[in-house]
């Protein structure tokens, strides 16, 4: 499988028009993509790649899923939207099921996606903390929760956060997986702890062992509010539908979005139990969030993965993925790590950049989403040949990013 080097004509026109007409916030991006099948994209010039990032973790069941097509085509047909003035059953319904995820009294908001889900997830802890006379929200370096003002507050990435200071304050950080450095930022003025089960924009950075139940015992003791943001983690991501749950931990506040509705755009946040009772009338809303046809993918996309065993199959897929990495000797390779299909290459190099132009130029997408780190969060259909595609490439891959100039 392979892929010309240079830019097709098409995909070429189009980056001189977005150059011409869009800001320069993502640069111009190297792909044109025109369609979709499973976890195989098209560009505009015909050229194919197996898609092994899903549009950030987001496109779970692939591209063009049938399942998918069929109730946006439906509820497309019948409702579009409603405004939060009125109620609809797929919104309903799909706060039923999400609730259902957690083993506590749960209410759920409809919103867009992971940074307005993280934005409510912070003004119900801002809200409460005011109450009490707590002013602190406890964050972790490295970590990510969106671009909006208040999530970009709490993001521990500096280089994201300083060019648009002064932010919303009050926000204390301490080293991701550090308990000891944890119990000594949280206090009785802490309001809430946010943290990532894994921090995916900071490289697949697991913590380690017993993390998330030490954060849950901290807050427990000081009475601040838990919120996990399971942003990427959840619905499958990493072989569960919430990796805090399947740790045994019941956060206050999970955030949601990404692949909850493969594609189509949709954040969730699930409070449970005191945290339920927070907002009222007034405190918060969305003009779009939880839309009849986001809400109308997103249970698609529950029913399927339940429907289909693909927690088992991203379990196992995960797993085997992972074996055929630890079979490749090569001198660029340091290590990987991950959970589920959700990856990361360590370089022993900064070439990320040239590995994921090679893996493009060989037909497959990846991200470098840090100078030594590649990502992989491939759809969750993908398959075993797929995977055996990318791991039998690596060799080679790794050979042409140590040779890059």
């Amino acid at each position: 499988m392979t892929a010309p080097t240079t830019t097709g004509a098409a995909t070429a026109a189009l980056q001189a028009r977005w150059s011409e007409v869009m800001l320069g916030n993502y640069g111009v991006p190297p792909v044109a993509l025109a369609r979709g099948e499973g976890a195989w994209v098209w560009d505009v010039d015909g050229t194919r790649y197996l898609d092994l990032l899903g549009g950030i973790a987001v496109s779970s069941l692939g591209h063009a899923h049938p399942a998918v097509v069929e109730a946006v085509s439906r509820q497309v047909s019948i409702l579009v939207h409603t405004s939060n003035l009125a109620m609809h059953v797929p919104g309903i319904a799909l706060a039923e099921r999400l609730a259902s995820l957690v083993p506590a009294r749960a209410r759920v908001f409809l919103c867009q996606d992971g940074a307005t889900a993280n934005e409510a997830a912070l003004k119900i802890a801002r809200k409460r903390g005011n109450l009490q006379g707590r002013d602190e929200i406890v964050s972790t370096h490295g970590g990510f929760h969106g671009r909006t003002a208040g999530a970009l507050a709490v993001t521990g990435t500096p280089a994201k956060r300083t060019p648009f200071e002064p932010l919303p304050g009050g926000v204390v950080f301490v080293d991701f997986g550090d308990v000891e450095a944890l119990r000594a930022a949280v206090g009785p003025r802490t309001a809430a702890v946010i943290v990532e089960p894994v921090q995916g924009e900071g490289g697949v950075v697991l913590p380690p062992p017993g993390y998330l139940a030490a954060v849950r015992a901290l807050c427990d003791e000081v009475g601040a509010l838990m919120v996990c943001d399971e942003v990427q983690s959840g619905i499958g991501r990493a072989g569960t539908w919430l990796m805090s749950v399947q740790q045994g931990v019941v956060p206050d506040v999970v955030t949601l979005a990404k692949g909850l509705a493969s594609g189509m755009p949709i954040g969730a946040v699930i409070a449970t139990g005191e945290a339920c009772d927070v907002l009222v009338p007034g405190d918060h809303g969305t003009t779009f969030g939880g839309n009849p046809v986001s809400c109308a993918a997103a249970l698609a996309v529950l029913d399927t993965i339940e429907s289909d065993g693909l927690l088992e199959h991203v379990t196992r897929l995960g797993d085997r993925w992972a074996a055929s990495f630890d079979r490749i000797d090569h001198p660029l390779l340091a290590s990987h790590r991950g959970v589920g299909l959700w990856r990361a290459l360590e370089l022993l190099q900064p070439v990320a950049g040239a590995f994921e132009v090679a893996a493009r130029d060989a037909g497959f997408l990846v991200n470098a989403v840090r100078p030594t780190t590649i990502r992989l969060a491939p759809p969750l259909i993908l398959t075993d040949e797929q995977a055996d595609m990318f791991s039998d490439a690596l060799p080679a891959l790794l050979d042409a990013a140590a040779g890059a100039p």
